[in-house]
């Protein structure tokens, strides 16, 4: 890593980066007290403008709980969320594979079905907790 790279958010040792965004990076982690893998979304400070960016860490914080509120099998897990250097970043389970985006296409129809159901069951029961996710895309979709 060089050093301007993250080492460390909060407890969580960072391993690599994942992925990035327009609003926020990725990171793969170690959590040293468990001794588990993690992915830390961080967002950017920068990708806001600093009047605004108060009232982005309450949304954050209170998208944080409600995401941790939820359970079922096609939606990762939220593990931990705090801030690191002002900035607000949720720790997930680390899921390895690859995203829906990296799939070769076009796709069979009864292939498309088969990746796209768990998909819609895990967006009905966001939508059944009152959760409107908005960031569906493939990028976003672990397979």
């Amino acid at each position: 890593m060089s050093e301007n790279t993250v080492r460390k958010i909060g407890r969580y040792e960072i391993e690599r980066e994942i992925g990035q965004g327009g609003m926020a990076v990725v990171y793969q982690a170690l959590d040293p007290r468990l001794g588990r893998s993690v992915a830390i979304k961080l967002i950017k400070r920068d990708a806001f403008a600093p009047s605004y960016f108060g009232m982005i860490l309450e949304r954050f914080k209170r998208e944080a709980m409600a995401l941790a509120r939820l359970d079922h099998p096609n939606i990762v897990k939220i593990l931990d969320y705090g801030e690191h250097e002002g900035a607000p970043y949720l720790v997930m389970e680390y899921l390895e594979g690859a995203t829906l985006k990296d799939v070769r296409k076009p796709l069979r129809v009864d292939t498309a079905i088969q990746l796209i159901r768990p998909v819609a069951e895990a967006l009905a029961y966001v939508h059944q907790n009152g959760i409107l996710h908005r960031d569906v895309k493939p990028s976003n979709i672990m397979i």
